[in-house]
């Protein structure tokens, strides 16, 4: 006679089972940790452009994007979804988008990775200025 699994080691097992699944899932997929960045519709009208400052950033965290002005009237968009763990970027601070989960900074300028853990840059958004507005594009 060979042995089998036991009842116990089979319900053991399935609470690890169904435990472990929604604790992978809430990490997020993607190369590194961070899941693929929603894109705001096309004509979502984010806010003033006025409320931009030069050299900074502001985020729209219901559209999930922040849009930064690296220079006066040079508005760049990215996703506000930090690549490495699909957290929410918190600050944009002394040239960076930076995501207090884990420390990782992204530059203004092109939304590459400034400072790690993220390997992967901010995704970029299409957006437009126009009457002092700043629509997704």
């Amino acid at each position: 006679m060979t042995p089998g699994i036991s009842r116990r080691t089979t319900l053991t097992g399935a609470a690890a089972l169904g435990m472990g699944v929604p604790l992978l899932a809430a990490c997020g997929g993607g190369s590194d940790g961070g899941g693929s960045a929603p894109k705001p519709p096309a004509g979502e009208e984010l806010g003033p452009a006025a409320d931009v400052p030069v050299g900074g950033g502001t985020i729209y965290p219901d559209q999930k994007v922040v849009v930064t002005q690296p220079a006066k009237g040079d508005f760049k968009a990215f996703s506000s979804i930090c690549t490495h763990a699909g957290c929410p970027v918190a600050a944009v601070q002394n040239g960076t988008i930076n995501c207090t989960c884990h420390g990782s900074k992204f530059s203004i300028e092109d939304g590459s990775v400034s400072n790690g853990p993220a390997t992967e840059p901010l995704p970029t958004v299409a957006v437009t200025v126009q009457g002092g507005q700043i629509t997704t594009a």
